[in-house]
This record gives structure tokens, sequence and C-alpha cells, in this order.
């Protein structure tokens, strides 16, 4: 008595759990107190994007590669998780991959600029006015030396058709006539003094300078080239090209916060405009306050992977440890650097090998496809199932809706997300539970048979058909947990959905159709049953 007591009290507490995730579902009002929780869809269902990546640790040595591996995925999962994207699935992939899944995402060019970064901020002075001009006399000299190796500079070899020069080298051989023009560097960079500003038109020539290795070994030493970040507000803008001391003064391995404010109208640096605060812990401060008390004048370059954000002139020393990072920022960009700040660096290099994008419409068509597979199957395995028991039939098919109820509550409680292998795993469950039901029913057949009483039959054929049932689904179960540990992406989502079949599909079968069976068969004093 005392064990049916309890067995009723389990049941009735599953259905409750089960109709409490499953109303949200429905497209009604529901009041404040009740679970704001849906069924999440995965990246082939709703849309989004999928990108794998590859961290290069060639360079690192072999014992700390493991660690580097493990340091980018959780940097890139503190990145996604600022950035907002609903129910992100980020893991690792073989040695050195990580593979992102990111649902509902459209910002996708955002988000692949996020996800590699490094994420180097570096602090350092702009070079002197007499190191400029030696820098451009230098660069000038290897390009007019080295014109050949650089084919896309052509444009800069041959005398312009106005030249006054060229009538009086007309007839002279083809080789005197290519004159090669003694100032490139300068003219890519205008040759106006300073700042060196590269015009949207020259833009190209300076990054593939900037690429050559050749030419970055001619800057002279302690010395470095950087170019200004992109104004994305007017992308054709031109650019300027720092000369900046190699030397680093400060890092961002210091930096305590960052967020984004917005200034006010007398912010002279960003009047109405997103900026971005940077704030250095202890060491950090102090190291930043004797770097601008003995550079007052000159200017501080802001340099975050390689790119120049903002150079502003140090007009003072700042205490407190405190910056900011201005410019023609959207609201966008400021929020995503600041999470690239936030976020940390990454250990290395993170390559980007292969993406793939799913657009919404064809996350709606699988949604419509899956679920009408399932519907249809269910209703399929239903409609024999009651033409072949008659009236356990119908119970069978209680226990089976149940069971999907079951299936997608606990998919809602335990946040996972329905993909299309898991409406595979969810199709497969219908089998698996409708056998366990036919695995009880041919007992009690059996039994009935035997010239057994009807509550005898029902008992002894549940009794002997918990041994095949549990045998079956507990060799299932295992697979399930297998697959699951050392699959990826749809084959975990597969193994989810199958396990959670599985045991919601013992429980209808064991316990809730035993109790069905008591409440409406073997409660009658039955003589007979149709089975």
């Amino acid at each position: 008595m005392k064990n049916r007591k309890f067995r009723n009290l389990l049941i009735l507490a599953v259905l409750l759990v089960t109709i409490y995730f499953l109303i949200p579902l429905l497209p009604i009002e529901l009041p404040d107190f009740w679970t704001d929780r849906r069924v999440r869809l995965g990246l082939d269902l709703q849309g989004g994007m999928q990108i794998m990546m590859e961290v290069d640790y060639h360079e690192l040595p072999d014992a700390e590669r493991d660690d580097a591996v493990r340091s980018a995925v959780e940097i890139v999962r503190n990145r996604i998780d600022q950035f907002g994207v609903a129910e992100p699935s980020i893991q690792r992939v073989g040695r050195n991959r990580i593979m992102v899944q990111l649902p509902g995402l459209q910002e996708f060019d955002r988000a692949r600029e996020l996800i590699g970064r490094t994420a180097l901020l570096e602090f350092k002075l702009l070079a002197t006015s007499e190191q400029i001009d030696q820098t451009r006399e230098r660069l000038d000299q290897y390009l007019q030396e080295n014109i050949d190796d650089y084919p896309f500079l052509e444009r800069f070899v041959l005398l312009e058709e106005d030249d006054p020069m060229r009538g009086i080298l007309e007839d002279e051989e083809e080789d005197e006539f290519e004159e090669v023009a003694g100032d490139i560097f300068t003219r890519l960079t205008s040759s106006q003094g300073m700042p060196m500003m590269v015009s949207n038109q020259d833009l190209p020539y300076v990054q593939r300078l900037l690429e050559s290795e050749s030419f970055v070994e001619n800057v002279p030493a302690g010395l470095m080239l950087a170019l200004e970040r992109e104004n994305r507000l007017d992308p054709r803008a031109d650019r300027e090209l720092f000369v900046l001391l190699e030397k680093t003064e400060l890092t961002g391995n210091m930096l305590e916060n960052a967020s984004v404010r917005i200034g006010d109208g007398t912010d002279l640096q960003s009047p109405n405009r997103p900026y971005v605060s940077l704030r250095f812990n202890r060491e950090g401060s102090r190291i930043f306050e004797m770097i601008t008390g003995q550079n007052i004048r000159r200017r501080l370059a802001i340099v975050l992977d390689g790119v120049v954000y903002t150079a502003p002139t140090i007009q003072d020393r700042i205490r407190g440890g405190e910056a900011r990072i201005t410019g023609n920022f959207t609201l966008d960009e400021t929020q995503d650097l600041v999470i690239v700040l936030r976020a940390g660096n990454l250990p290395a290099p993170v390559n980007i090998i292969e993406e793939r994008t799913v657009g919404p419409t064809l996350g709606a068509d699988s949604v419509r496809s899956g679920l009408s597979a399932a519907l249809f199957g269910l209703i399929i395995v239903m409609i024999f199932i009651v033409i072949y028991y008659r009236g356990p039939g119908i119970i069978a098919n209680v226990a089976l809706i149940v069971n999907m109820g079951i299936i997608m509550a606990a998919l809602t409680i335990l946040g996972a997300a329905l993909t299309m292998p898991g409406i595979a795993g969810i199709i497969l469950t219908i089998g698996m539970a409708v056998d366990a039901n036919v695995l009880i029913f041919e007992r009690i057949r059996e039994e009935l048979k035997s010239g057994k009483t009807v509550r005898s039959a029902v008992d002894a054929g549940f009794s002997r058909a918990i041994v095949t049932i549990l045998d079956a689904n507990i060799t299932t179960l295992i697979t399930a947990i297998v697959l699951y540990q050392f699959g990826t992406g749809p084959i975990r989502g597969f193994a989810v959905t199958l396990s959670l079949g599985i045991l919601a599909s013992m429980f209808t079968a064991i316990v809730m159709v035993k109790a069905l069976f008591e409440a409406v068969i073997t409660n009658k004093n039955r003589t007979e049953l149709s089975i």
C-alpha cells in the first residue's frame, strides 16, 4: 500500500513539473511567477553561425600547449557571454581546435572579429620628429634601390606624362627613360611633414609594404610603423601612419577594468560620443603616472593588436591609473573593444579555419520538417498499437504522450538545445517506448493463455518483462552516454534526447503504465482482458 502511494505521488510530481515547463510553449499569457524558460533551438533549427578555430601553439613549449588551448576556450567563452548570444556552444575538438556555435546570431562579421582577436593592448610613445625624418629617408632610399622587389609600386616608377624631363629623355634608351622616383615612401605618406597621412587611394600600397618583412627590417632600430584604425563612420577617410618607439611602456596585463562611457557636451575628446574608459591596477597606475609625468607634450599611442586606436598628447601627469581610448567609434565597436579587453589576451594566435552560417529560413524549414516527421511517426504508432492491443493500447498511447512531454520539459530544465539530430533521437525514442509496452503486453498475453486470472497475468507480465526492458534500455543508455562524452555538435544533440527519451520511456512503461493498469483494469475485478 505504501509503495503504491509513493508511486502515485511520484507520478503526480512528474506530471506537474512536466506541465509547468510545457505550458510556456503555448501562445498564451502567463502570470509573472511562471517560468520564462523555453525549449532552446540549436543552430540547425534556429539559424546562426558555426565557427571552427585552430589554436596555433607551435611556438609554445609542449608543456604549455594544452593549457593554451584550455585558456583560449575560456577566453572565447567569456567574450561570447559578454557579446550577448543566447545559449552559445563552445567546446574543444581534438587537440587544438575549438568549435563555436552561435544560434540565432545574424551579426556574423562582428562576431568573427570579436572571437578571433588576440587583444594585445600596448601603450607606446611616438618617435621624435628627427626619428620620423630619419625613417622617411631610409625607407625612401630602400625603395629606390629595391623597387624591382615591389612591382605593385610601378606607378611610382615611370615619370609622369607632364614631367618636363620626359621630352628630353624620349630619345634615350628605354632603361634610361624609366627612372625611379626617389621619394616613394614620402609620396605614399604625403609630403606635408607631420603627421604622416595615407590617402584611401594609397592605403593598399602601404598595407602591402607593412606586410613585407624586408621592408619592415629597414625601419631604424628601436622604431616601428603602425597604421591608425579604420574610421568606421567614414571608411574612405585618410589614415595616419605612426612611427612608434618599439619599446612598450605599458601592456594590457596590468588592466584592471574597461568600460563604455559616453562623453558629455563639454568633453573635448569625445563630445557626446562613446569611448572606452580604462583603469589599471596598482602597479599599472604607478607606471602610467611615471610615463605621463616624464613625457609631457609627447604623444602616447594606444595600440591594440598592432593597430593604433588613438594617440593623444600628454598634457600633464595622470594620477589614479585611468586612461581612455577615444576615436570615431560606434557604440557597438566600443562595446566589442571593452569585451575583448575584459576577457583577456589569447595565449596563442587563433585562426578561423571553417565557418558555416545557417539562415533563419532554412532553420524554419528544418523545424517544420522535423516536427512533421515526429508527429506523423507518433500518429502512425499510436493507431497501430490501439488496433493491435485495443484497450491496453490506449493506456500505452497515454504513456507515450506523457513520454514526449517529459522529454521536452527535461530539455527546457537542462537548457539543452533541440537540434535536428535531437529530433531524430526523439523519433527513435517513440519506437523504444512502444517496444517496452509491447514486451509487457506480450508477456501478459502469454500469462492469460496459460490460464491465469487478469490480475495475476498483469502482475506476472510486468514482473517478467521489467528485466528485459531494463537490459535493453540500460545498454542503449550507456551507448548514448558514450556518444555524448566523445561526440561533438549534432552527435551530442542526438545523445541528449536519446538519453532523456530512454529514462522517460522506462519511467512511463514500468511505473506509469502499471499504475494505469491497476486503476483501469485490475481494480474492476475483470474476468477477461482483450489484449
